[in-house]
């Protein structure tokens, strides 16, 4: 397989990369639309809520504090999640100004 040519894009064009790449799997929008109906942190819960095995919660969870689309805060043995307000406010805007571009289709009918 080759090697993406990230270098060749923007910083901007590549965070948005990154953003849509963890945001892409549905255990990912499962555990993110928990934690914001939930609007507090969240304790090791997540297994109840979503069909998976820890392992595979917790898999999903460091992709998504990755791109810092989430806090964790650590008090043994219990790890607590929320939303970091800052990366979702810079996701809505980075989403919204793509998807708020008009597009005027003169081909392809």
């Amino acid at each position: 397989m080759g090697v993406t040519k990230t270098q060749v894009f923007t910083d901007k064009q590549n965070r948005i990369a990154d953003l849509a790449k963890a945001l892409a799997h549905p255990a990912r929008i499962a555990i993110i639309q928990h934690l914001l109906k939930e609007k507090s942190c969240v304790c090791g819960d997540l297994v109840e809520v979503l069909p998976l095995a820890q392992a595979t919660v917790s898999q999903h969870l460091k992709e998504l504090k990755n791109i810092g689309i989430l806090h964790g805060e650590i008090n043994p043995p219990r790890v607590c999640y929320c939303i970091n307000e800052t990366v979702w406010q810079e996701a809505k805007a980075i989403f919204g100004e793509i998807f708020e571009s008009d597009v005027a289709v003169t081909c392809c009918k």
